[in-house]
């Protein structure tokens, strides 16, 4: 780490930086862990992007950590460029036990309710603006605001081709075939993707790099099994605390992993693309 980030950090926690080691780049800059003089350990992020917003990044985690029982690591600063968080041990491998604790976790916060779909501000995912304007009906915030947003963007980037955008639209239009309304809207944590939690033994230690909003569960239920974040223990356990509808498994998991489908075509392409595709060709588009 260079020295004039050394004095940023310093300058922002009022206590010398000791010692650093990278823990390798971030979506958007490099990541490291900081040992400072008083012994307490910090992970800072930094990147040269402005447009990086990582004090948006700083904002969603400060939001959970207000709103809900999640565990999150504290804030100790954020700027555009840099931030600063306490340093929380953990992994990214899950035994049963810490599977069944994080469903636990997220049934808890998806409990937690707002009046329309949506938030105060928008937010990120991967790096990538995440809009947010509030919404009274869920269908039509996914549609708007999820669906169609990140497509559009992703075809401006020349990641999505033109007539796959053309039947993401026009799939898009019929979502009310297959997707149902909620009983309210649920705070999500938005990017549940394996190394985003960490654990110790059989506990979740901390959930990081957050998307939030308020939406449906089933979409923060169906990230899961995108990239197999968690397996059978979470989900019986999830089962037991908050009901999953009929259908979700065979219809609406598939239709609500287009979203993070998208974010990825527009992040890297390639084989991404053909998921798209394959998920559209299912439903008849």
């Amino acid at each position: 780490m260079a020295n004039p980030l050394h004095r940023e950090i310093e300058a922002a926690l009022t206590t010398p930086v000791k010692m650093s080691i990278s823990l390798g780049g971030g979506m958007v800059g490099q990541v490291y862990r900081v040992e400072l003089a008083d012994g307490r350990q910090v992970v800072a992020k930094t990147t040269s992007n402005p447009e990086a917003f990582l004090e948006r990044e700083g904002a969603m985690l400060r939001y959970l950590a207000e709103n809900s029982s999640l565990p999150v690591p504290a804030v100790l600063h954020s700027s555009a460029t840099l931030l600063l968080m306490e340093y929380v041990e953990g992994n990214s491998g899950f035994s049963p036990m810490a599977e069944q604790h994080a469903a636990a976790l997220l049934a808890d916060l998806h409990g937690i309710t707002a009046p329309a779909y949506g938030l105060e501000v928008p937010t990120l995912i991967g790096g990538l603006h995440q809009p947010n304007p509030w919404t009274d009906s869920w269908i039509d915030f996914f549609r708007d605001q999820r669906l169609l947003y990140m497509a559009g963007v992703a075809h401006r980037a020349g990641r999505l081709p033109e007539a796959l955008h053309r039947r993401v639209e026009s799939f898009a239009q019929q979502l009310p075939c297959w997707l149902i309304e909620p009983e309210r809207p649920a705070l999500l944590h938005g990017d549940v993707w394996t190394t985003n939690v960490l654990a110790v033994g059989g506990r979740i230690t901390a959930f990081i790099d957050p998307a939030i909003y308020y939406g449906h569960p089933e979409i923060e239920l169906a990230f899961i099994t995108l990239f197999n974040t968690f397996g059978a223990a979470f989900f019986e356990r999830y089962q037991a605390l908050r009901t999953i509808a009929p259908r979700f498994w065979e219809e609406r998991r598939d239709i609500y992993n287009l979203y993070p489908l998208l974010v990825h075509v527009r992040l890297f392409g390639g084989g991404y693309v053909s998921g798209v595709d394959r998920t559209l060709r299912r439903f008849g588009y």
